[in-house]
C-alpha cells in the first residue's frame, strides 16, 4: 500500500471535515482535522480568559498541553488532558476561532502537530491551508468549494435549525464574513494552491465527492486499505 497525503481545503462549510474523514475510511487512512485543534486552542483561551496582551497570551499558549488521541480512523483533542467534546462546535467557540486561529504563533503551534502526525503520509488533512502550508508537497490536493447559499444551507442541517429563505441569507451572509477574514488574515490566508484539484460540491452529494477523490487518489498511487 501506498501512504499518500491527502490535503483538503476550503471555505467554511464547504463540507472539508465530513469529506475528510469518509475518505479516510474508504482508503484506510487516518483523518486530521485541523479545525479542531484551533478550536480546543479557541476554547481554552475562552474558559481561562486569556488576556489580549501578546505577551501574556503567549505565555498562556506555550503552557498549554495540546493533545491528539487516535479513536479509529480519526482523532479527538485533549486539551489540558480534558476532551472538550461539543465545546469545540458551540456557537461560542465558532464565534471566535477565526479570530484565534489568525495569530501566528497559534498557527505554528497547530502546525506542528499536524506534521509530526501526518508526515509519515497515510493521512487525509483537511482545513484551509493544508496544501499550500502544512503538507505543501501533499501527493494530492483538494480545494473544495460550494455556493454561499448551498453551504448556508447544509450549516443550518447539521444544526438541526429551520431552512427558510431567510435563514439561508443569513447564515450564508456570515460564512461570507468568515470567508474574507480566512481569506485576508496575514498568517497562512486561505488560499488555492496551484496544484490542487478544484472540486465544486454545489450540484453534487457527498458520495459522489467521496468517490471523485477517492478516485484522483488511486491516480496518484494510493490502494484502499
Amino acid at each position: 500500500m501506498t501512504d499518500i497525503i491527502i490535503a483538503i481545503d476550503g471555505p467554511a462549510a464547504s463540507g472539508k471535515s465530513t469529506t475528510a474523514a469518509r475518505v479516510a475510511r474508504v482508503l484506510g487512512y487516518n483523518h486530521l482535522n485541523s479545525g479542531l485543534l484551533y478550536r480546543g486552542i479557541t476554547w481554552a483561551a475562552m474558559v481561562e480568559d486569556w488576556p489580549s496582551d501578546e505577551t501574556r497570551f503567549n505565555r498562556s499558549l506555550a503552557d498549554l498541553s495540546l493533545e491528539l488521541e487516535r479513536v479509529g480512523s480519526g482523532y479527538r483533542v485533549l486539551v489540558d488532558g480534558v476532551d472538550p467534546g461539543v465545546n469545540l462546535v458551540s456557537p461560542a467557540t465558532s464565534a471566535r476561532v477565526s479570530e484565534v486561529s489568525a495569530r501566528p504563533e497559534v498557527r505554528d503551534r497547530v502546525l506542528s502537530l499536524l506534521r509530526a502526525e501526518g508526515g509519515h503520509g497515510g493521512v487525509v488533512c483537511d482545513g484551509r491551508d493544508i496544501g499550500t502550508v502544512v503538507f505543501p508537497t501533499a501527493e494530492l490536493k483538494i480545494f473544495l468549494i460550494a455556493s454561499a447559499e448551498e453551504r448556508g444551507r447544509r450549516r443550518l442541517l447539521d444544526h438541526g435549525l429551520e431552512v427558510s429563505d431567510e435563514a439561508v441569507s443569513q447564515e450564508a451572509a456570515r460564512l461570507a464574513a468568515r470567508d474574507a477574514a480566512d481569506s485576508s488574515r496575514s498568517a497562512s490566508p486561505l488560499r488555492e494552491a496551484p496544484d490542487a484539484v478544484r472540486v465544486d460540491t454545489t450540484e453534487m452529494d457527498a458520495g459522489e465527492v467521496v468517490r471523485r477523490i477517492v478516485s484522483l487518489a488511486r491516480d496518484r498511487g494510493a490502494t484502499v486499505g
